[in-house]
């Protein structure tokens, strides 16, 4: 291997998925919870198209996700998807899981170092698996947690039962609420959750990852700084890492792929020899788009929390890697036309290499689920992306137009992911591309995340990155 081929490219050691099964939370999603304010008995009409465990874990899109079936599989596969649930679909895949409501509730129970989690005790002493695991939870009476939640804490509910309650962390804080805490501690457990079970999968000692580092879109702190937080600390301490450091990276839906870059380079420059790149669910965007669902007779499908963890060490022979020389960041000067986009991320980067648009084997763009998405109005976002990379190669004359469905079908994928920010964009498909570059189904992926910066009305700029896996033959 020549020293130009050691310094670009770093290993891919393994990636998992997870999606947290939590419909009675789905009332605390921002948006939700604002217009349940302004109307309480949409609680209960909201209620009534919630999922079962088993319905979620059925859906097929969530079965692409954790990694027992492939995109393409999904998108042969009769629609709508929600009304043709999978046969014995399983909570755990190839490289993910879906996990039910009460065990989320004891993963944050486990995880509150500061008292915020009280659990019902005659509820979830029937709910214990494992030998002493009641020991590391909260438990109290039915009638203390009732008099918690009428003190201010919130309720936390499994369907019409009470069955916990999550205290503020401070009452004149706005950033302290139990609300914010509560997104803060399920981005913390679900990404810890998504780390242990990769960590477990590669048969690696906790103590063997130097740095972690958090793409979550939750901005910690409290109100003298409102995004200072460190939750990637916070998870690495969660999980066992004890010899990690760690820091958080924000950059909205476009976070995670930075986050896989700056890991790399980490790695590539001798720093570290090992980097956790982590990530858990946004509570604030469970139910995001309910109010279409409702009104087209469709469950509510924003009702998981998605995490995933990737853990990036040196480059091997005959395993998958990011190349470091293909990686592209969308420039100030870009703009934010769909064309600019396409032309920073895909092309020009590959143009480094030598490489055209048609010599990508697959694409990894935002993969939100369009059963979510076209019903509210969004449109289905892959298809839209992959036809504008489809129209950039036919207007570079790699393509004649008649084949850019051919381009679409054949590098593209249809869109499984949950709407949960940072989860779509792209990193969704690292199993999948793991997968297919180990049984050289494809040679190479070209992972191309964005991200709209203009939601912190500082700067109505768009965003974006991007990077090259393939495998490694030297």
């Amino acid at each position: 291997m020549s020293e130009t081929s050691k310094a670009v490219r770093v290993g891919i050691e393994g990636v998992f998925y997870s999606l947290t099964h939590v419909p009675d939370l789905v009332r605390y999603g921002s948006k939700p919870s604002r217009e349940i304010r302004a109307n309480p008995s949409l609680v209960e009409e909201l209620s009534r198209k919630l999922r079962s465990f088993a319905d979620a874990t059925a859906y097929a899109p969530h079965q692409v996700f954790i990694g027992n079936m492939t995109p393409d599989e999904l998108s042969r596969l009769p629609k709508p998807w929600y009304d043709n649930l999978l046969e014995r679909a399983l909570p755990k895949g190839a490289f993910g899981d879906v996990v039910e409501q009460e065990s989320f509730y004891g993963l944050l129970s486990q995880a509150d170092q500061f008292n915020l989690v009280s659990l019902c005790e005659p509820w979830f002493w029937d709910r214990m698996t494992k030998p002493g695991e009641a020991a590391r939870l909260r438990l109290k009476s039915f009638a203390e947690v009732e008099s918690l939640v009428r003190k201010g804490a919130l309720p936390l509910y499994s369907g019409d039962k009470l069955v916990g309650a999550f205290e503020p962390g401070h009452t004149e804080d706005a950033n302290l609420t139990a609300e914010v805490l509560l997104e803060n501690l399920a981005a913390k457990v679900t990404a810890a959750h998504s780390l242990r079970a990769l960590l477990d999968s590669l048969r690696l000692n906790p103590g063997e990852v130097d740095y972690v580092i958090s793409c979550s879109e939750e901005a910690v702190g409290d109100r003298y700084n409102r995004g200072g937080g460190n939750l990637a600390k916070a998870i690495a301490e969660d999980v066992g890492c004890e010899n990690a450091s760690g820091s958080d990276t924000k950059a909205f839906c476009a976070g995670p792929l930075y986050a896989m870059i700056h890991g790399a380079s980490l790695i590539q420059s001798g720093v570290c020899n090992r980097v956790a790149i982590v990530a858990g669910g946004s509570l604030a965007k469970l139910g995001m788009k309910f109010e279409s669902h409702l009104k087209k007779g469709i469950p509510i499908l924003e009702d998981v929390l998605g995490g995933f963890a990737v853990i990036l060490g040196p480059a091997k022979a005959g395993e998958a890697c990011l190349r470091l020389d293909s990686t592209a960041f969308h420039p100030v000067r870009a703009g934010g036309s769909p064309q600019a986009m396409a032309e920073f991320l895909a092309e020009k980067p590959l143009a480094k290499r030598g490489m055209k648009l048609i010599d990508v084997d697959r694409y990894a763009v935002e993969l939100h689920n369009p059963e979510i998405t076209v019903p509210s109005g969004s449109g289905d976002v892959p298809r839209t992306n992959y036809l504008t990379l489809a129209a950039l190669a036919f207007m570079r004359g790699q393509i004649k137009k008649d084949q850019m469905e051919d381009f679409v079908r054949g590098r593209g994928m249809v869109g499984y992911a949950p709407t949960q920010g940072h989860i779509p964009s792209a990193i969704v498909y690292l199993g999948h591309a793991l997968d297919a570059l180990r049984n050289r189904e494809i040679k190479n992926a070209l992972f191309i995340s964005k991200g709209s910066l203009f939601l912190g009305r500082m700067t109505q700029l768009s965003d974006g990155c991007s990077f090259l896996v393939e495998r490694n033959e030297d």
